[in-house]
């Protein structure tokens, strides 16, 4: 008697998936690729549609409408004229409409030649229009790093003073060397205020694999030789971590100056505790 209950169960949970199986496959609706239609649509590539709609590769779709393919923009053709900048860099806008590095943290490039100042802000997919500010005698620089090292053929872009006007250079950075590499950048403007370097310009910015658009910002300065157009090594003012350059709220800090902070203080409590342990030791003395 058990046995023959067992087997009625079993043979009812069958009837059961079928049931739902038959349900699913009826309606004159496709099932594709974990894809629900409805009213007779055909969907495939996880695509969700209704009301007689067919919709592809992930788009949603209704009302009879096809939906539009998304599209980005195309990477920018590479022109390096230098044309006058007319109003200066500041930080008008930061943390709302464009994301800013600076070393000091709150410096302002429209007050202070001695602010290094990277600002990005994305126009389109992986175009930005960037500004760099700061102050050498030869040129300021800004890199993007795919990655929390510099120095792996990593975007640069060099801003140098020549003969008291701008120019500009693309290059790439490897082992703490610049060399220079034609990338997609446009309308570039500049200008040389005493010391202070400000350009602006389009860039369209490596392609990143894992992340979208996260990049260890750096700003650096070094020697130019207006005569042959020679970069000298850059010396890096301003290094922070891997940050998303399509958000203006992210904060970006500049570990360089963390770590010499840090470094401050270690010092600190090692010159304490070694004073605590002298007078310790002469404390025993006079016992």
């Amino acid at each position: 008697m058990d046995n023959r209950l067992v087997l009625l169960t079993a043979l009812l949970v069958m009837l059961s998936w079928m049931s739902v199986g038959t349900y699913a496959a009826t309606n004159g609706t496709a099932l594709t690729n974990g894809t629900v239609a409805t009213n007779g649509t055909t969907a495939t590539n996880g695509t969700a549609t209704t009301n007689g709609t067919a919709a592809a590769n992930g788009t949603a779709a209704a009302n009879g409408t096809a939906a539009p393919a998304v599209t980005t923009a195309p990477p920018i053709t590479p022109n390096t004229t230098v044309t006058e900048l007319m109003t200066a860099i500041n930080r008008a806008d930061c943390g709302t409409g464009q994301l800013c590095a600076a070393q000091p943290s709150d410096c302002d490039p429209s007050t202070s030649s001695s602010c290094f100042f990277l600002a990005a802000k994305q126009s389109s997919g992986r175009n930005f229009d960037i500004g760099l500010s700061g102050e050498s005698d030869g040129y300021i620089a800004g890199t993007l790093s795919l990655d929390n090292i510099l120095g792996g053929n990593d975007a640069t872009y060099v801003c140098a003073n020549k003969n008291g006007v701008v120019q500009f250079f693309g290059a790439v950075l490897n082992n703490g060397t610049l060399t220079l590499k034609e990338l997609p950048v446009d309308s570039v403007k500049g200008k040389i205020t005493g010391k202070q370097i400000q350009c602006t310009f389009s860039a369209t910015v490596p392609a990143q694999i894992t992340r979208a658009s996260q990049f260890a910002i750096a700003i650096s300065t070094g020697t130019f030789n207006s005569s042959t157009d020679a970069l000298g090594d850059p010396s890096t003012q301003f290094k922070s971590p891997l940050v998303n350059l399509e958000n203006p709220n992210t904060t970006v800090t500049n570990e360089l100056a963390t770590n010499t902070s840090s470094h401050a203080i270690t010092i600190q409590q090692s010159l304490t505790q070694a004073l605590l342990f002298t007078v310790g030791v002469l404390g025993l003395t006079v016992l």
